[in-house]
């Protein structure tokens, strides 16, 4: 189901609780709600649809994948980006990585490793701010 993109940034600066076997459904929701955005969004969090779990979806190379508990655990070749999000208006700065690796949990709730450069690196590192409540 398509869901209402969240603006509160009082909400959105809270810090999502773990994901669990019961949040699959909100997992589908963040992929509908994103491939409902795909002109103008390449990433969400679940506090984007108004729920306070650690969940992203991205665009992944032109396919959609989904994380649930996602942290970076290696990061390296730091930069300056220039980001907008579809729940806060304008532009801004962030420090990103070039090279990232995460450990999440797929949708079985199996842990997983996997290293990710360049834009797709920074998408996830945008939605797992989400997830921290940090605001770009």
């Amino acid at each position: 189901m398509v869901r209402e993109i969240m603006r509160d940034e009082a909400f959105l600066s809270q810090k999502s609780g773990p994901a669990a076997p019961e949040d699959l459904p909100v997992a589908q929701d963040l992929l509908d709600t994103l491939a409902a955005h795909k002109d103008s969004c390449v990433g969400m969090a679940a506090n984007m649809i108004g729920v306070n779990r650690r969940i992203i979806v991205f665009d992944n190379d032109g396919q959609y994948m989904v994380m649930f508990n996602p942290e970076i655990i290696k990061k390296s070749g730091p930069y300056e980006a220039e980001e907008g999000c579809l729940s806060i208006s304008g532009i801004r700065k962030a420090k990103r990585w070039q090279s990232i690796k995460v450990q999440y949990q797929n949708g079985q709730f199996q842990t997983r490793f996997k290293t990710f450069t360049g834009w797709t690196a920074q998408i996830i590192q945008h939605e797992i701010d989400h997830c921290e409540g940090i605001l770009i």
